[in-house]
């Protein structure tokens, strides 16, 4: 058997109460913006250049949305194990310039897909796809709001800088901090400085994925000199923590030390209640040390990394 690997993008505009998708009209169906990934491009590379050529758009993928499909077919006498990533863009136009290769274009609703498009792996992917398009658009609204509660907070002293959760916006579990320092707001990124590095330790010692996982804080503005947040200044945000998580849906919520804990839980005690699960509304939280708190010690290392592998096995039974 032969392998083949090609990547290309779903591209959707918002219509009048609508989502569209767009596709390529072949010559016996339709399908997406796709082709073969070349020698030394990535599969993201792959995608931004089929695009290009394929219909003259040139746009930026939703973070963290990427689909695979594999299909076997036959070319002659060779039997062919195709893979193919899919990524994930908005149009804010619905003009197209198409190639030579194809004979038109469709923007299509779901309905319209499912009637006239005949690939298996286009079709199974379709409800995820329409979901996650939906919660896009809610975190990208959410973060416009939220990048505007400095202004319409009297006596600000947090940075004025929004640094906005990351993950897929799907996700199984949700980790939640305390607030960014300043490596997050600088690059607008949550865990990327030292307790970052840890929290990434951790998550690799325990055999989990850390970018499976929705990472974002109780407040998300950095507080000055890496104070902790005020209970003002929670409260103040706490609408927006709130809306997150609703458009994240998880199952499990993992509660970065004791502000994460407090803000959710009303608990305050790391040391008799990390490793423990408390169900609230449907959602499992599960408590830990911030790994700020590992980074000082290595007996908190050794409590964080123990509370992961129970994390692992508790996410694993779902």
């Amino acid at each position: 058997m032969k392998f083949e690997f090609s990547a290309g993008a779903f591209i959707y505009f918002k219509g009048q109460g609508e989502t569209l998708i767009l596709f390529l009209k072949r010559e016996r169906d339709y399908d997406v913006p796709k082709g073969h990934i070349e020698k030394g491009e990535t599969a993201l590379q792959a995608a931004h250049r089929e695009l290009k050529e394929e219909t003259g758009l040139d746009l930026p993928f939703a973070p963290h949305f990427v689909e695979e499909t594999s299909y076997v077919f036959r070319k002659g006498k060779d039997r062919i194990l195709k893979r193919v990533k899919f990524f994930l863009g908005e149009s804010k136009t619905k003009d197209v310039a198409i190639s030579d290769e194809h004979l038109g274009y469709e923007w299509m609703t779901k309905d319209e897909i499912l009637r006239k498009v005949k690939y298996k792996d286009i079709r199974v992917l379709l409800p995820r796809l329409f979901d996650y398009i939906v919660r896009y658009e809610e975190m990208l609204k959410l973060n416009a709001e939220y990048a505007r509660l400095p202004d319409k907070t009297y006596g600000w002293e947090l940075s004025r800088r929004l640094v906005p959760g990351d993950g897929p916006l799907d996700a199984k579990a949700v980790m939640l901090g305390e607030a960014p320092g300043a490596r997050e707001d600088e690059q607008g990124l949550p865990f990327v400085g030292r307790s970052g590095e840890m929290l990434s330790r951790v998550t690799h010692r325990a055999k989990l994925k850390r970018d499976s996982f929705y990472i974002t804080s109780v407040v998300q503005f950095r507080p000055p000199e890496n104070r902790a947040p005020a209970k003002e200044e929670i409260a103040a945000c706490a609408p927006f923590l709130k809306r997150q998580l609703a458009i994240i849906n998880p199952k499990f919520v993992v509660l970065l030390g004791r502000t994460a804990a407090s803000t959710v839980l009303g608990i305050n005690e790391m040391e008799a209640n990390h490793g423990r699960v408390v169900e609230k509304d449907g959602v499992q939280y599960f408590i830990t040390y911030h790994p700020a708190a590992a980074l000082r010690s290595t007996t908190n290392l050794e409590k964080m990394a123990g509370d992961f592998e129970k994390l692992r096995e508790l996410i694993s039974e779902k």
